[in-house]
Parts: C-alpha cells; structure tokens; sequence
C-alpha cells in the first residue's frame, strides 16, 4: 500500500489560490462552533437547572435529555436532523430556507452540546456551597433569584475552563458535518485537494490550522485553569 507514495513530491502551491473557499469553509465551522456554544450553554443551563429540581417530571425529563443524546453518536444526530429539519423548516417557511444542510447542522450541534453542557454546569452548581442559597434565601431572595443571582455567577465562575474545553472538542467535532455534505474548513480542504490532486497537502494544511487554533484555547484554559481553580 506505501508504494503508491514512494518518492511523492509535494506541492503546496495550490493553497494560495484555494485560501478564499478555506476561508468560507472556516467561516461555517465557527458559525456552527459559536451558536452551538451559545444555545447549548443557555438550553443546558435550563436543563441543569430542571434536574436539580424538586419536580420529579422536570428532573426525569431533563435527565432523559440528556442521557439521549449523551448515549447516542454525534454523526448519528446529524443526521437524524438533516433528514428531519428540513421537513420542519419547509413545513413553517415555505422554501426560503437558503441552506438546509447549515440550518440542520446548527440545530444538531446545539441540541447535542447541551446535553453535555447541561452535566458540566449542573456540577457547577453543586459545588456552590449550600450556605450561599441558605444566606441568600434568608435575606428574602426567592428561589429563583438565588439561582439567577448567586448560585449561577459563582457556578459558571468555578467550571469556565471546563466548558471551554468543550468548546475546544466542539470545534474539532464540526468537521463531521462532511456526511450531510456542509461545506465546513475540514470538508472543503478535502473537496480542493481532491480536486487539485493534492490532498495530502490540503489535509496536512488543515491539520495544522485545527492544531494552532484548539492549542492557543487550551492554553487559555490552562491559564483560567491556574486563576479560577484553587
């Protein structure tokens, strides 16, 4: 099998030309990153806070959430919403969905983080020392406000670099918008390489870019890390 790569030469030169659609790529995959993050921390935020809950329906139907799309594949639900969004986005707004594969991979990848924001979160709010909701509850705050307004700040505080590590794996976990066909970095240096005849240099390119950005954020979480966790 090596001998098909006996005495390769590489050729970089087709990576200047094809930096525009890389950059397009990139662009996706930090759109999919970013609004995962931002909906997966609010939706797993609400569902921490349902499984910490008194109510017994709330608890299990949260822990149901999560333990769902904790036990199930990340390109399995991918999947499962690009052949069921569109239906939903066509049924709601006629045909003026301009790209069903982006709007269905946005939808998989913030339903699925929350899941896994929703236990790091939860966690956070457990190491909060009960003394702080006693104290806050005693002053005359309610339930709800003790959460919103102290157990939570504090929470978020203690298990930031927790959830920029996911970050961290949630960008690297776009790349498996290949299968439904999304354009993303990865997914476009593959396409360009294959076309150029060069796909081991797109590929080694894009490798290098994924490792400059996810190693400059762990060396933001270990910073955080050595400031926030005593």
């Amino acid at each position: 099998m090596n001998d098909a790569y006996d005495g390769y030469g590489f050729d970089w030169s087709s990576i200047p030309g094809a930096l525009p659609l890389l950059a397009k790529g990139l662009s996706i995959t930090f759109e999919v990153t970013v609004t995962a993050i931002v909906v997966g921390i609010i939706w797993g935020t609400l569902l921490a806070v349902a499984r910490l809950s008194k109510s017994k329906l709330l608890s299990t139907a949260a822990a149901g959430y999560v333990n769902l799309f904790r036990s199930v594949p990340l390109v399995m639900v991918i999947l499962w919403f690009y052949l069921i969004v569109p239906q939903l986005l066509k049924s709601v707004f006629g045909e003026g969905i301009a790209d069903i594969r982006l709007a269905s991979a946005l939808c998989a990848f913030a339903l699925f983080e929350a899941a896994y924001y929703s236990e790091i979160i939860r966690a956070g709010i457990q190491s909060v020392s009960r003394g702080q909701a006693s104290a806050a509850l005693a002053l005359g705050l309610t339930p709800g406000q003790t959460m919103r307004l102290v157990i939570l700040p504090q929470a978020f505080r203690n298990m930031l670099p927790l959830l920029l590590t996911q970050a961290i794996i949630l960008f690297q976990d776009t790349s498996l918008v290949y299968v439904i066909g999304l354009s993303d970095f990865f997914g476009t240096a593959y396409k360009v390489g294959d076309r150029d005849g060069r796909l081991v240099e797109l590929l080694l390119f894009a490798g290098a870019v994924y490792f400059v950005f996810c190693f400059s954020a762990s060396q933001i979480v270990r910073h955080l890390q050595r400031r926030f966790v005593k």
